[in-house]
């Protein structure tokens, strides 16, 4: 497959599940391999720079699936003593319910089900990890511009970089983790469907930003995030 321009090619996971017990098995690995490649690293580092010292905020995770990255983030505010209000929203009920079942009663998440193009909501950061490559392009337009709209401090999109590293490396990694079918099957198609750097520029400059007031970073492993502080409006 090339990756010189973005696959259109659907995953599995967005079509193919056959029952609430094999879609959350799929979600508990997904989660699992966000550990390990260390996925959430960016987002707090990001909440690190935007949230100086103790301070109260509220956070939507958009596409939360498995609820793992609420869960992080919930830890991360404790030991730094933040009062957050944290909401996560996936468009497939599945997600709220394998989400509940994984999370502490005494977490204080609140999960959401419905199409973030439809909710009202609005939020001091929005944020979203391995969502973005899932949308065509003017839907990743719409999401930027959704974004704008509903985050009053900042939002973030963590994504993967397209590459070939990762497109033959991950096949290996999933294979020798024995992770889900779909996550062996999709993880390539992912990877075909995510970005590069230059994907970002035009995606945001079509959204109405200026190259000044996005930031882009590439985080290991072969991670592409794109920031925004909404003051700078």
């Amino acid at each position: 497959m090339s990756l010189a321009v973005r696959s259109t090619r659907q995953e599995q996971m967005d079509t193919d599940c056959a029952d609430y017990d094999d879609y959350a098995r799929c979600l508990g690995d997904l989660a699992r391999v966000n550990l390990v490649t260390l996925t959430h690293r960016p987002i707090l580092a990001w909440l690190a720079r935007e949230t100086r010292g103790p301070t109260s905020f509220s956070l939507l995770d958009v596409a939360c699936g498995h609820g793992d990255v609420l869960r992080r983030i919930r830890r991360w505010c404790i030991r730094r003593g933040i009062d957050a209000r944290l909401e996560g929203i996936d468009l497939n009920p599945w997600s709220m319910r394998a989400a509940r079942a994984a999370t502490p009663a005494d977490a204080a998440i609140t999960w959401h089900t419905g199409d973030v193009f439809d909710w009202p909501g609005s939020y001091d950061f929005v944020v979203s990890s391995q969502f973005a490559h899932h949308l065509a392009d003017e839907d990743v337009v719409r999401f930027i511009g959704w974004m704008e709209a509903h985050a009053a401090r900042g939002w973030f999109v963590g994504d993967l970089h397209r590459h070939w590293f990762p497109y033959y490396g991950f096949g290996l990694l999933a294979w020798a983790a024995g992770w889900h079918r779909f996550v062996r099957g999709d993880g390539r198609i992912s990877i075909a469907r995510s970005f590069v750097r230059e994907d970002w520029w035009r995606l945001t400059k079509a959204a109405g930003l200026s190259p000044e007031a996005v930031e882009i970073r590439w985080h290991m492993p072969f991670r592409l995030c794109v920031s925004r502080r909404c003051e700078v409006r």
